[in-house]
């Protein structure tokens, strides 16, 4: 298991240099985000973000994310071009190194939160999903202002983009994405570069959209798409976490070979589809984070691990879950974990 932090490139204020510091930190996990979704990362700005990472004293092995295109979701005509043009990127990405690659299959929004700085007992703040305040919400009425929001679409084109999605079934969706893993899995497979899902987040539908990757059931179906190790998973202690019924330590013994990448953060789960997001310790929310560290131990996981969101504490501000000081904290706890359970 290595160690890994998100790093958003320059405009990040959290920088390489502190992220060095943090102990038995490894690798930067980072993309290119100035290439609009659907065009090629190209060979030379993949290379000059992996040398300014080395620079720094660290790897740049795994991406996060390539994002699929809106259109290759919908199924619609111009997916094929699209897709050629992700097989593109995974080649250049390969030839540079990079050796596992997030995307996700979400409609529209990325990961969403009701509130982004809901305070907490300790003084800090934290992200939280209500859903009573999101269950009642038009989209296509009601100005949003979401963490998950693409702020390339004009509010005329998300809103296109929302009625189609909601006159999109599981189904639809499903068959979508065996289309685009049957076309991208043989690039994948030829230059050995492991594709990893993130599942859905929150793991349920919002806003009348569907999401279709949230639990066992969901990873036995993306599996029988293809049964290759490079159809693979992002395992998000947080996403599938906030969904009572997944018990996390069997669904890594379960999927193991698949995983490629993990997510470590704790949430604690309030009624069945809401939730806040708490500092990483077992305790302090309903993921038992040392059983999943066990897990990864006896399934012999030789992957790469970050602290996924933090809290804003000690005073920092920044970009919502991605502070330097409580996802520095999530590492080293992380590290203790790996210690208990490794004999050595």
């Amino acid at each position: 298991m290595e160690l890994s932090f998100r790093w958003y490139g320059q405009d990040d204020p959290v920088t390489l240099e502190h992220i060095r510091q943090i102990p038995d930190m490894k690798q930067i996990v980072s993309a290119i985000y100035d290439v609009p979704v659907g065009e090629v990362w190209s060979s030379v700005r993949i290379k000059e973000l992996k040398e300014q990472i080395e620079a720094a004293g660290l790897k740049f092995e795994v991406v996060e994310s390539l994002p699929v295109h809106e259109n290759i979701k919908l199924g619609k005509d111009n997916r094929d071009q699209l897709i050629e043009n992700y097989k593109e990127s995974l080649i250049n990405l390969a030839e540079n190194g990079i050796k596992t690659v997030t995307y996700n299959f979400m409609p529209v929004f990325d990961w969403t939160r009701s509130q982004l700085d809901y305070p907490l007992q300790d003084g800090s703040n934290t992200l939280i999903y209500d859903h009573n305040q999101i269950k009642d919400i038009d989209p296509l009425t009601t100005e949003l202002n979401l963490p998950g929001w693409n702020e390339s679409y004009s509010r005329e084109e998300m809103n296109e983009l929302i009625k189609a999605y909601q006159q999109t079934s599981d189904e639809q969706l499903w068959q979508n994405l065996t289309y685009f893993l049957d076309n991208v899995l043989p690039t994948a497979i030829e230059h050995d570069i492991d594709l990893a899902i993130h599942p859905d987040d929150p793991p349920w539908p919002i806003f009348g959209i569907p999401r279709i990757i949230k639990n066992k059931d969901s990873y036995e179906r993306l599996l029988s798409i293809n049964s290759s190790k490079n159809n693979g998973i992002c395992f998000c202690t947080g996403s599938l976490g906030s969904l009572a019924e997944n018990d996390l330590p069997a669904m890594i013994r379960t999927f193991g070979d698949h995983i490629h990448f993990m997510h470590m953060r704790n949430v604690k789960r309030m009624g069945e589809y809401s939730f806040v997001e708490t500092g990483h310790l077992s305790k302090q929310g309903s993921v038992d984070m040392k059983a999943i560290v066990q897990a990864l131990h006896d399934i012999g996981f030789k992957g790469t691990i970050r602290p996924d969101h933090g809290r804003m504490i000690w005073g920092e501000t920044g970009k919502a879950g991605y502070g330097l000081y409580d996802r520095a904290l999530g590492a080293t706890y992380i590290n203790g974990l790996i210690e208990g359970v490794s004999p050595e």
